[in-house]
């Protein structure tokens, strides 16, 4: 039986932590660290998102401002928002939920957030302080990933580590967090997409698989080998007449067909996905104690 990795565990470990840190900082230095959150459009995946957001800030005891605009919302009101957010110094970390309406350039808008407030990582300034080492926020996702890799210490030091994806969401930033030398890093990272004509040539000699390619089910126990760690990102809505809901949500991997073959696997729901606003979460307290230097 594979060892089941509990993100709800792990995130509810690293939240409890950054509950009794603001508490002290909110005691020594006067400082609430503040979150601002922007919703366009009526999005129901990305208003309940928002909306988990919004109470964990209520649960650790975070400033928040969560602003729900329309979906025909200008593309210039949106950057005006967000630049006063960038000057309003109860804020320290700006958030705006994705995808955007196709009429808001999403590039635009993310490149308009002041650097030292995304918390989301996504900000170029950030990736590329990413790639070369220097300190930045980190992408929520990946840094999810590496915190539960060490948390169940999961070595990944000269381990063969298989990236299925390629998103500036998960797939690269993964990529580049786990070659970094360091002692939570220091891998061989491979990074697999459609370009692929075998993808189970790359994917049966890893030690450690990541799925994030955002199609259900589709890592069989056939694309890997025995006593691989597999970390699943994926998301998946799939229609289950069984369920109230009429669906359920799945992972990229096929878990019930994987598990008898890995040493270690993360479940959908219940795996990457509760770390994502955890790591939210710590990124704002960073940028509002001041931990994290911009500085090289």
């Amino acid at each position: 039986m594979a060892l089941i990795i509990d993100g709800k565990q792990v995130s509810q470990k690293i939240l409890a932590e950054l509950k009794e840190k603001t508490r002290e900082l909110k005691e020594t230095k006067g400082i609430t660290p503040g979150i601002a959150l922007l919703l366009v459009g009526d999005n129901p995946a990305s208003k309940s998102y928002v909306a988990s957001k919004k109470k964990a800030c209520e649960e650790l005891g975070y400033f928040s401002i969560v602003e729900h605009l329309p979906e025909t919302t200008p593309e210039a009101e949106v950057l005006k928002l967000i630049h006063d957010w960038n000057h309003d110094e109860r804020i320290h970390g700006i958030l705006v939920q994705l995808p955007l309406p196709r009429h808001i350039n999403e590039l635009k808008v993310t490149l308009s957030i002041k650097p030292s407030k995304d918390v989301d990582g996504f900000h170029p300034e950030n990736f590329g302080r990413l790639v070369i080492g220097l300190p930045g926020f980190r992408p929520c996702t990946p840094a999810g990933i590496i915190e539960l890799l060490k948390f169940y210490k999961l070595p990944t030091s000269g381990k063969h580590i298989v990236v299925v994806g390629r998103s500036n969401i998960v797939g690269k930033p993964v990529a580049n967090l786990l070659y970094q030398k360091n002692p939570d890093a220091n891998a061989i990272v491979t990074i697999c997409h459609t370009g692929a004509s075998d993808l189970r040539r790359f994917t049966r000699s890893a030690d450690i698989v990541i799925a994030a390619i955002g199609k259900p089910k589709f890592i069989t126990s056939d694309f890997l080998t025995n006593g691989v760690v597999v970390i699943d990102v994926g998301i998946n809505r799939v229609d289950d007449p069984s369920s109230p809901k009429g669906y359920k949500i799945v992972g990229d991997v096929d878990f019930d067909d994987v598990e008898p073959i890995a040493s270690a696997i993360t479940p959908v729901p219940g795996g990457v996905g509760p770390m994502t606003i955890a790591m939210l979460m710590k990124n704002t307290f960073l940028s509002a104690s001041g931990e994290l230097k911009y500085e090289a």
